[in-house]
């Protein structure tokens, strides 16, 4: 766990109730002003093919939304730096538009299989494709580049890993098929003997 993450997290509510329900409470950490990701945190996020994203409103209600993609849509453009495409949508603009008054996001991403997930606080912007079409060309995938409205760009303060005690475990279609198109070939192999036998 980054420092930095903790620092951000364990503010005095938090620790009166960890003393209220545990008897005692964490200590917060000296931290430095960001945690750069690790290769372990990048190679996470780039085989990652969905997130959460989570703003904040200026009536002070926490928005969540949903993004995917194919893998590794959310770019890892340094250990300090996260980039993803924004298509055109529902036209609700409630992400984009939580961030002109308050900045500061919270990613969560997640590998169901395996009972892993990761969270990110981060300082997001969201720039116009149209207004830079070079970031938006290295962004984005080559046949959705047409449909791409903003790149939002997430500087990332901290990050978390969290425990897989209760991560029900999950697989995409791909997963299951990296296990079942064997057996499939299998199974046709031994049914076209057992013709041949009968």
């Amino acid at each position: 766990m980054a420092d930095r993450y903790l620092e951000d997290l364990l503010t005095p509510n938090v620790l009166a109730a960890q003393e209220q329900f545990f008897g005692q409470s964490q200590s917060r950490p000296e931290a430095s002003e960001r945690d750069a990701l690790t290769e372990e945190a990048q190679a996470f996020i780039a085989a990652r093919d969905s997130f959460y994203i989570a703003t904040i409103s200026e009536s002070g209600w926490p928005y969540v939304q949903h993004r995917g993609g194919a893998r590794g849509f959310l770019r890892v453009v340094s250990p300090t730096e996260l980039a993803f495409a924004d298509y055109k949508g529902n036209r609700q603009l409630l992400t984009r538009g939580n961030l002109v008054a308050n900045q500061r996001v919270s990613l969560f991403l997640m590998d169901y299989a395996r009972r892993e997930r990761l969270k990110i606080l981060g300082i997001a912007r969201t720039e116009s494709a149209r207004d830079n079409p070079e970031l938006a060309g290295r962004i984005s995938e080559p046949e959705s580049r047409k449909v791409v409205e903003r790149i939002f760009t997430i500087e990332v303060v901290s990050f978390d890993w969290n425990c897989p005690k209760y991560i029900t475990p999950r697989y995409s279609r791909a997963e299951v098929d990296e296990v079942i198109v064997p057996l499939r070939a299998r199974i046709a192999e031994l049914e076209a003997r057992l013709a041949e036998n009968a």
